[in-house]
């Protein structure tokens, strides 16, 4: 190599650590270059959903039968996608295959909704794979929780399109759900989410409590999702922008260290100080472990975290990996009130 070439070399190299983000730098969207908030059209009786497998493989035809027969329960038609049954190794088909999918389910007119069937891991390999521009030039309701968070988040910062972190098809579809997914989805409609507050033969409520961490109220766009795909998709463009959100969380089978390490991450990407509220919903099965209670509690660790924003923060709401759940969109307006444990929408989600 020539002495020319090596100081090619190092001024190449120079050139490509500048550009590297810089720590603290989330890479979400920029707030001047965020889209216009688009809200996809309601779901009506005779609507036809697609279903897609974006992440996790199916491996049992029973579950996307009994989905199918879900929807069908609530006056909906069903159109599989084309990929839904491939499998490449735990996925669900390449990721071409799946990407696919997606994006042919937005650009099919007679398709009005698009919910995937379950998570599993897999959706954040699809997302530079997708085809926003054709997403939003045909805006329609993207539903799912979990994995799908990546797909929830990205879309909502590359389109503006308002998405749906509510149940996946394999989920239960009791009358809890079908409710906030009703009042969602369907019935354009301000919406309160509140937790039951069934007392039973106790004297008290002792199931599906709130804890308000940090009193107050406070108003902003929703955004979030499961904790863990969320903070993986840090440093990418494939975030909306949390200037001034309200942050809701949830997430399932982990240890509270490792809780404690993504709100961390967050923390030092600069997302908990941009936000105006927290909600933290349920975390299941996620205890402390072989360390025992001698290691923090997850109520320390949220404490500790969320407490210092001095920002309105409750935990509990029913959002998360559980049976019964809220349909909660990712870019909408809502107002929430963590001494009551409350979220209301302002105005619709839907159009």
């Amino acid at each position: 190599m020539t002495l020319r070439s090596r100081r090619e070399m190092l001024a190449s190299l120079t050139v490509a650590a500048v550009t590297l983000p810089l720590a603290g730098f989330t890479s979400a969207t920029p707030p001047d270059k965020a889209p216009k908030t688009l809200l996809p059209p309601r779901l009506k009786p005779g609507d036809t959903v697609g279903l897609i497998c974006p992440a996790g493989a199916a491996f049992s035809k029973e579950t996307v039968q009994i989905t199918k027969e879900s929807l069908e329960a609530l006056g909906l038609k069903v159109k599989l996608g084309k990929h839904v049954f491939d499998r490449f190794g735990y996925l669900a088909g390449t990721d071409q295959a799946r990407a696919e999918d997606v994006n042919a389910m937005f650009a099919d007119k007679s398709v009005q909704g698009i919910l995937a069937i379950h998570g599993g891991w897999g959706c954040a390999r699809l997302l530079p794979l997708l085809d926003y521009k054709t997403i939003q030039k045909n805006p329609k309701p993207l539903i799912g929780y979990s994995d799908i968070t990546a797909l929830l988040l990205a879309i909502h910062a590359k389109t503006g399109l308002v998405t749906f972190h509510g149940p996946v098809g394999s989920a239960t579809w009791n009358k809890f759900s079908v409710d906030s997914f009703r009042q969602v989805l369907f019935e354009c409609a301000p919406v309160l989410y509140q937790n039951p507050k069934e007392v039973g033969d106790n004297l008290t409520v002792t199931k599906d409590r709130i804890t308000t961490l940090t009193p107050g109220t406070a108003r902003g766009k929703l955004v979030g999702g499961n904790l863990t795909v969320l903070s993986a998709l840090m440093g990418s463009d494939y975030l909306p922008n949390f200037k001034d959100c309200i942050l809701f969380l949830e997430d399932v089978n982990e240890a509270v260290y490792r809780i404690d390490r993504m709100l961390t991450q967050l923390k030092l990407a600069g997302v908990l100080d941009q936000v105006k509220g927290v909600v933290f919903g349920k975390c299941s099965e996620c205890e402390p472990g072989k360390g025992g209670y001698g290691s923090l509690t997850l109520e320390e660790v949220l404490e500790q975290h969320l407490q210092p924003l001095k920002v309105p923060v409750y935990s509990g709401a029913m959002i998360g990996h559980i049976s019964h759940k809220f349909t909660v969109p990712v870019g909408a307006e809502a107002e929430m009130d963590a001494a009551a444990g409350t979220l209301r929408l302002v105005g619709s989600a839907v159009a």
